[in-house]
């Protein structure tokens, strides 16, 4: 199995491979799609929900398609697939490593490319300004695929926005058959969108949905799991089978709400997900540890100290004593939603609590720290998605007994 990635973006060049039509069908893991002059564009908020916020992080986090894949079913041993990104770097850091592609075949993690050309959306964290410059579409290549019938998964890459121009594959191409594992709502912040991870299918969520043998919907936000009223109404009427929330560190680094605000905005969350689905497992997760944010609220605000050397960091500017006027800390979530949670469960016996620091701890941040102080690396990540599983779909997890473990993260 090879692969390979260009920047012709030719169809002209692969004229005797079949083109198919770009489908909603053939895409799993978007809430919604819009058709652009270049193709599909995939959304992990709907139209309603994006026509409520203006705030650039967040449509630029909702149009980044982590967890989102093109499926289907095909006898094919070449498979070509034409996009264009919109590649995210920063005024005065290194270049950023391309976006992954990952090709799983019958479940099994195959390949990997990433494509050249595409946009660039050149950000000054300095100025706090950002342009975008435009470039050419390009094109992933996969060769030497097995014979006969398959199911197929491209996964796109986690951090660029996908625009997907055209597929072609020397084979006709078929929705694939339905799993029937269950479907897993998971809403997060960055980590649960895959920062710093090293691929699609190794964001935390998409490894423990493959253990856990689930169909992964991941609403992890970058910078934006802030209690958002459209992103519940979103989650309420997704259809899901198993659903989770991982609350608070954006709310700390935002320094978004105190904590009169916090608790009847989680009630909120929790109630409008409860309208959609009144009997499926919720699972609420509080936030990993982070030192700088444990008993220090926020912002978080960037040190720019390393940056030339390609290492952004960040650190607290929040006063510990501002805990005393409301502000929030992990540890006041953390308490705040285990009360919630308590309380809540009395009349609602599918809601459940898991701490976060049962999935990264003390212990671990010494072995693995975060890199930057707030988000971890590729082997966290891994740890973090197995723990997960184990936790959640494991012997009397949240998730136990409801989904189909497959082993193959």
């Amino acid at each position: 199995m090879t692969s390979q990635h260009d920047d012709t973006a030719g169809p002209a060049a692969s004229a005797d491979l079949l083109a198919t039509p770009l489908t909603e069908e053939l895409l799993r893991g978007a809430l919604d799609v819009e058709r652009t002059t270049h193709g599909l564009l995939p959304h992990r908020l709907p139209a309603r929900a994006r026509a409520q916020f203006s705030d650039p992080q967040l449509s630029l986090a909702e149009s980044q398609p982590s967890g989102v894949r093109l499926v289907f079913r095909t006898r094919a041993t070449t498979i070509e697939l034409d996009t264009l990104r919109t590649k995210m770097a920063y005024v005065g850091a290194p270049e950023r490593p391309d976006g992954i592609y990952d090709l799983v075949v019958d479940g099994q993690l195959t390949a990997q490319a990433s494509t050249d050309g595409g946009n660039v959306l050149l950000v000054d964290m300095v100025k706090g300004s950002a342009e975008t410059k435009p470039g050419p579409p390009g094109t992933v290549r996969f060769v030497g695929l097995p014979e006969g019938a398959k199911d197929i998964e491209i996964w796109l890459p986690y951090n660029e926005i996908t625009q997907l121009v055209a597929l072609r594959t020397d084979a006709p191409v078929e929705p694939p058959p339905s799993r029937g594992a269950p479907v897993w709502l998971h809403h997060g912040s960055s980590i649960s969108h895959g920062s710093n991870a090293a691929s699609p299918t190794t964001t935390w969520p998409a490894l423990a949905a493959s253990l856990g043998g689930a169909e992964l919907v991941n609403l992890g936000l970058g910078g934006s799991a802030l209690l958002d009223p459209f992103t519940a109404r979103a989650m309420r009427d997704t259809p899901a089978d198993l659903i989770s929330v991982k609350i608070g560190l954006n709310l700390v680094n935002a320094d978004l709400m105190r904590l009169r605000a916090f608790t009847p905005a989680v009630h909120g969350f929790l109630d409008t997900i409860r309208e959609g689905h009144p009997t499926a497992p919720l699972l609420v997760i509080s936030p990993v540890i982070c030192p700088i944010h444990e008993d220090a609220p926020g912002p978080s605000v960037p040190d720019f100290e390393n940056l030339s050397a390609g290492q952004l960091q960040f650190k607290a500017a929040g006063d510990p004593a501002e805990r005393a006027t409301g502000k929030l800390t992990l540890n006041v979530i953390r308490e705040e939603l285990a009360r919630i949670v308590r309380q809540r469960a009395a009349g609602d016996p599918r809601l459940f609590l898991l701490d976060g620091r049962d999935l990264y701890g003390e212990a671990d941040f010494a072995e693995l720290p975060l890199p930057d102080q707030l988000h971890p690396d590729a082997a966290t990540h891994r740890r973090i998605g197995e723990r997960f599983a184990a936790l959640a779909f494991g012997r009397g997890g949240a998730f136990a007994g409801t989904g189909r473990p497959t082993g193959t993260a």
